[in-house]
């Protein structure tokens, strides 16, 4: 069971942040929107100053893993709950050795309980009651620990600052599953979201991913009916396709310049078929613009998230080794491209099973299938992979050092 410490919510305004009540409370408070011009009687607690050029350092000690990171995925629930022995047992048993925990997640909540002074101890959510002993815990075990933060996909945000998101009929707007995002145009946004990665290499988090690093999907069928800032992407050389693109790779750019400070490493999740079409503009995904400014890139390339027909084959996701093959010379051959410049390729790869897909579409995901994807990737001269299962729940009897 998480904890929310205080009914309030929060938002970085221009460096400070505001904290104001939410819920049953807001009825009798200034709105967000008053604030904003108005900040009378409002603690303010300053967010890290990223001007200064340091090194932090941390008590932790982690080495990344000479034969490069194999890693699941850990929801917060499963960090801080009971689940968490039996997901270091799975790594400790396997060649597996890493750990993707979510710190910021898709809903945009802060996932863990921060130190007194941290400026998101007000609004964080304590499914990780002790960080410091979770990544103390990873660190006796020689784990290694990546912290992701969900960026754009945000509904926490965009119910509290509308503006800083899309809206529609005087509503903020969301997708058909009800997600909301906030406008990757707007430095404050991404402000927002650096002060959180900033506190998870504070931590002692060795890497920082960034996941939801763009537009929400089929932006570009709305982009001129929402209602949204543009920011400082006003004007100027290009069009709308070109405005997103940009946006997107200014964020990543700037996050690791803030973040070099911290002497993390930085990665960002995209979708996989943005490497075979070169860019994704509808989402503002350029794969090569990307890849160039991160150390770490994480294609999600699950075979059952490709359209029938794809690399030619018919369904997809009957075919783990072929797909997973196919992609590999593709990613290869646009990284290469990039020189000294070319970031290390770590692929989320499928250990669920894609029922979904419907009879005939779709087969079980098994230890099998889990390690004919890998052996795609070895064959790709790609060593480096992360296990994706929302639920936690990864295939038993997987080879994952030579499969």
């Amino acid at each position: 069971m998480f904890k929310h410490r205080h009914s309030i919510s929060a938002a970085l305004l221009g460096g400070t942040l505001l904290l104001t009540p939410s819920g049953a409370e807001a009825d009798s408070a200034m709105t967000v929107a008053q604030h904003v011009h108005k900040a009378s009687g409002q603690e303010q607690l300053e967010a890290p100053n990223r001007a200064a050029r340091f090194v932090y350092q941390t008590d932790l000690s982690f080495d990344y893993p000479e034969e490069g990171v194999r890693g699941i995925f850990v929801t917060a629930h499963s960090a801080g709950g009971d689940r968490f022995d039996s997901l270091i047992d799975l790594v400790n048993d396997t060649g597996l050795n890493a750990m993707v925990i979510d710190i910021k997640d898709d809903d945009g909540n802060i996932t863990y309980e921060p130190d007194e002074d941290s400026p998101f101890y007000d609004i964080a959510y304590g499914y990780i009651d002790d960080p410091e002993a979770m990544l103390k815990v990873l660190e006796e075990n020689d784990i290694y620990p990546i912290a992701r933060v969900v960026v754009f996909k945000d509904n926490v945000l965009a119910d509290l600052r509308p503006e800083l998101s899309f809206q529609e009929n005087g509503s903020t707007w969301s997708n058909s599953s009800g997600h909301k995002f906030v406008n990757p145009f707007l430095e404050e946004v991404w402000d927002y979201n650096i002060a959180i990665a900033e506190e998870a290499a504070k931590m002692g988090f060795q890497e920082i991913q960034f996941d939801y690093v763009r537009f929400p999907e089929g932006f570009e069928t709305r982009d001129e009916s929402l209602e949204y800032s543009v920011g400082e992407y006003e004007g100027g050389d290009g069009d709308n396709v070109e405005r997103r693109v940009q946006a997107v790779t200014d964020f990543v750019a700037k996050a690791r310049e803030d973040l070099s400070a911290y002497d993390v490493d930085v990665s960002v999740d995209i979708f996989g078929y943005a490497a075979d079409v070169g860019a994704a503009p509808g989402i503002g995904q350029d794969f090569a613009k990307i890849s160039e400014n991160v150390d770490i890139i994480s294609s999600m390339i699950y075979p059952s998230h490709w359209g029938p027909g794809y690399f030619g084959l018919d369904k997809p996701d009957l075919y783990p080794y072929e797909l997973t093959d196919e992609y590999a010379q593709v990613e290869n051959e646009v990284l290469d491209e990039l020189g000294e410049n070319r970031p290390v390729s770590r692929p989320w790869i499928q250990d669920f099973t894609a029922s979904y897909l419907g009879a005939g579409n779709y087969i079980p995901y098994n230890a099998a299938e889990v390690e004919d994807q890998i052996r795609a990737l070895y064959d790709n001269d790609i060593h480096e992979f992360l296990l994706w299962n929302a639920g936690n729940t990864y295939s038993e009897g997987v080879n994952y050092d030579n499969p």
